[in-house]
């Protein structure tokens, strides 16, 4: 079975994460709410797929980040998905990709990916150390 390596992004900023909503036209997860993210490229290493996914998704640039985890996400095809945390970007955000994008509460984010619930879940039990 072929996994699909990908990197995700929790956009965290005064007690509030950023999620979008993916587009319908999406091949994996059309009309969902999670953390953005995309698939690593032949050749790039998960840094450089995590600046070129913001720049893509979002229009920033990662300024002050931290690997979070890695968990793997069964839809349309098998991801392993490894999360970030970016505290600090560079640029005004604009949603480039998904239907839309909105921060939302920690504690009451919407997300329906479970994979992205987790991870969530493991940044509220060790943000104190990142």
């Amino acid at each position: 079975m072929q996994v699909h390596e990908c990197v995700s992004f929790l956009l965290i900023e005064d007690g509030q994460i950023l999620l979008e909503k993916r587009a319908e036209d999406k091949a994996t997860d059309p009309g969902l709410i999670a953390i953005p993210g995309g698939h690593i490229e032949g050749g790039e290493s998960q840094l450089q797929t995590l600046f070129r996914e913001m720049k893509e998704e979002l229009d920033v640039t990662p300024q002050a980040y931290q690997y979070l985890c890695s968990l793997y996400h069964p839809t349309k095809e098998l991801q392993l998905i490894h999360y970030y945390v970016v505290n600090a970007w560079e640029g005004a955000l604009r949603s480039l990709e998904a239907e839309t994008i909105e921060w939302y509460p920690i504690s009451a984010a919407p997300i329906d990916i479970r994979a992205d619930q987790v991870a969530l879940s493991e940044y509220q039990r060790v943000s104190r150390y990142l």
